[in-house]
C-alpha cells in the first residue's frame, strides 16, 4: 500500500470532501426513514494529527487548523463562519480525545457514523489489512456499521440497493492508478445506477492538471444522471501534475438545493485556505434538468 492518508488527514482537500460530506447527511436525515451510507475506500477511520505520519507532513495546519483556529484580526475578532461549517467543526471538538485541543481527525466512516441516526445503517470497504482491522476496531461495539475487507469498486454491486431504499454511497479512492482509476470509477457508477438509479453517488477527486480531470466530467454529462453537482477548491492553478493543486466532489443525484446550501461555506473555504495567492471556489451544475 503506496498511500496513507494518515500523511494527510485534515488536509485542504479533505475540508471540502467532509463539508460537502456533512452537508449531504444532513440532506438525507431531513427526512425520517432511514438512510445507508456505503464507503468504497473508507481507510481506517480515525488520524492522529500528533502522530509521526501526520506531524510528519503538517498539511492539516492548512486545512482544518485554519479553520478550528483562524488568524485573528486587527480588531481581536474571528471572522464568522457560515452556519453549515460551524456545526461540522463542532463535531470534530466534540471527538473524544479533542478535549484538551484538536489531536484526533476523524475520516468519513466516523463523521458519518457520528451523525447517522439508530435506524440508518454504514457499509465500509477497506481492502488492505492493516487500515480494514484498525476500522473493525473502531466501530466493533456499533451494530449500525459493517466493515468489509474487500475492494470496494466490486463490494458496490451488492449493497445497492440497500434495504433502506436511501442513501449515499462515497467514492473516495487514493488515485494510486492516476487517470485509470477515472475509468474504473465510471465503469461502477455506471454498473451502479443499473441497479440504484435514484442513488446518491458522491465522487472525491485531485486536481493536479485540468486536463486529467475533464473527460471525467464530460462522461458525467453523458452518463443519463438528470443532477450532478460539482464542488472544488484550488489553492494552486491546475497545471502541475507533480502536486495537489486542489480538489473536487461530483455529486449524482445532488439533493434538492444542495447547492444553494454550499454556496456560502465554499465562499469561507476559499478566502479561509488561501495559501501563496487566493483560493478558487468553483459550484455549478454539469447537469442541470429542468423538473
Amino acid at each position: 500500500m503506496n498511500y496513507r492518508h494518515a500523511f494527510h488527514a485534515g488536509n485542504f482537500a479533505d475540508v471540502l470532501k467532509h463539508a460537502v460530506l456533512f452537508a449531504l447527511i444532513e440532506a438525507l436525515k431531513a427526512k425520517p426513514s432511514p438512510f445507508c451510507f456505503v464507503d468504497t475506500h473508507a481507510g481506517s477511520g480515525c488520524y492522529a494529527l500528533d502522530g509521526m505520519q501526520a506531524g510528519k507532513t503538517g498539511e492539516y495546519k492548512d486545512g482544518i487548523a485554519r479553520l478550528l483556529f483562524p488568524d485573528m484580526h486587527g480588531d481581536g475578532s474571528a471572522p464568522a463562519l457560515p452556519n453549515l461549517l460551524q456545526r461540522w467543526l463542532q463535531t470534530i471538538l466534540d471527538l473524544p480525545g479533542n478535549e484538551d485541543g484538536l489531536k484526533l481527525y476523524p475520516g468519513s466512516p466516523l463523521q458519518v457514523a457520528r451523525a447517522m441516526r439508530a435506524s440508518d445503517s454504514a457499509q465500509l470497504c477497506e481492502l488492505h489489512t492493516e487500515e480494514a482491522t484498525r476500522l473493525r476496531d473502531l466501530f466493533h461495539r456499533d451494530a449500525r456499521v459493517h466493515v468489509h475487507q474487500r475492494d470496494g469498486y466490486e463490494a458496490l454491486k451488492g449493497f445497492v440497493p440497500p434495504q433502506e431504499k436511501r442513501g449515499l454511497v462515497l467514492i473516495d479512492p487514493p488515485f494510486e492508478a492516476q487517470e485509470d482509476e477515472y475509468r474504473t470509477i465510471e465503469k461502477t457508477i455506471k454498473n451502479a445506477l443499473l441497479r440504484w438509479p435514484g442513488g446518491v453517488y458522491a465522487v472525491w477527486y485531485p486536481i493536479k492538471r485540468r486536463s486529467q480531470v475533464q473527460p471525467f466530467h464530460r462522461w458525467l454529462q453523458h452518463s443519463g444522471v438528470k443532477r450532478v453537482l460539482r464542488a472544488e477548491l484550488l489553492i494552486r492553478p491546475d497545471d502541475s501534475p507533480l502536486r495537489l493543486n486542489g480538489s473536487g466532489m461530483v455529486i449524482l443525484n445532488a439533493p434538492w438545493k444542495l447547492d444553494e446550501v454550499l454556496r456560502e461555506p465554499m465562499q469561507a473555504l476559499g478566502r479561509l485556505l488561501s495559501q501563496d495567492r487566493p483560493a478558487q471556489t468553483r459550484l455549478d451544475w454539469l447537469v442541470e434538468e429542468a423538473p
